[in-house]
């Protein structure tokens, strides 16, 4: 695995690694791609063996997946839409929301949203409710008192189920302290003192997880968990695919927008529990492992 060390894309790269390991073994070598061209043209990263496959994501990464896949002729998969011409990658997985209406090239798998690695919901009953809390983006804006006056909705109305709340980096700071004093039923877990375990691990427990719009990775975490999954209010700042993506997924009935909840009432579930990093493995240990599949 080629990474750039954004916990976000590393995040991607697991899944998929991870997924992979669920159909077949697997073993893992992690390489921090070089920082400059340069450096990934003349000092490429050096795996202590040959790879079957090379996974990274990350605009970063890109010019040293080409030279190592081109040195060990190992195939790469990239999971991003590419700033270099798709074509150079063996294999790349594509949020559907960066394709737009254009068709897929077969070295081209569409996904709906990006990988992660939350794992397979289990036999356990789910109970808890979970709520995530982003902050200001390039697409949205923030609205603290909108967000607190809609949680405090929700917690009064679904007071039957413990609640958990967790920030994120892009969260203004005293947000946290600020919902929690409004709403003393939520339990918050800030994100610095959370690992990378623990996102998951809530997930499993939840039957139904709040987020707030700016944060897409959370909305797909919380789908592929099983949870049913409502929207939580921020001011549109402008248009753009993370906007194309989330309008996608409340027209197909994926995610309940706050405004079209009802007091009273459960969130609708999903058409389905979304599990695209597996069904993502699925095709590609088809593609170059053909047989290995347990």
């Amino acid at each position: 695995m080629l990474g750039d060390g954004k916990p976000g894309h590393e995040n991607q790269s697991l899944g998929l690694i991870e997924a992979i390991g669920r159909l077949t073994p697997v073993q893992v070598e992690r390489l921090k791609a070089p920082r400059g061209r340069l450096e990934a043209m003349f000092k490429p990263p050096t795996p202590r063996r040959r790879p079957d496959l090379i996974v990274g994501a990350g605009h970063r990464t890109h010019l040293a997946m080409l030279h190592l896949s081109r040195r060990t002729d190992a195939p790469c998969v990239l999971l991003m839409k590419p700033t270099l011409p798709s074509a150079l990658f063996d294999l790349c997985i594509i949020p559907e929301h960066d394709l737009g209406d254009r068709p897929a090239p077969p070295h081209v798998i569409v996904s709906k949203g990006a990988l992660n690695r939350v794992p397979p919901p289990g036999t356990m009953e789910k109970l808890g409710g979970l709520i995530l809390i982003g902050g200001p983006s390039s697409a949205h804006g923030w609205d603290e008192k909108g967000v607190i006056d809609a949680l405090a909705s929700i917690v009064k109305d679904r007071g039957d189920r413990p609640w958990r709340i967790t920030d994120s980096r892009r969260t203004p700071p005293g947000t946290l302290d600020r919902i929690t004093r409004a709403c003393p039923a939520l339990a918050a877990y800030p994100h610095e003192r959370t690992g990378a375990e623990w996102l998951p691990q809530r997930l499993a427990e939840a039957a139904e997880a709040w987020v707030t719009a700016d944060s897409i990775s959370m909305i797909y975490e919380s789908l592929s968990s099983g949870a049913r999954v409502g929207l939580l209010p921020t001011p549109l700042k402008r248009d753009g695919r993370v906007t194309r993506g989330i309008s996608q997924l409340t027209k197909e009935g994926w995610i309940t927008p706050y405004e079209q909840w009802k007091p009273g009432r459960e969130l609708p579930p999903a058409p389905a529990i979304l599990r695209e990093a597996d069904r993502c493995a699925v095709l590609v240990v088809d593609r170059y492992f053909p047989g290995r599949m347990s």
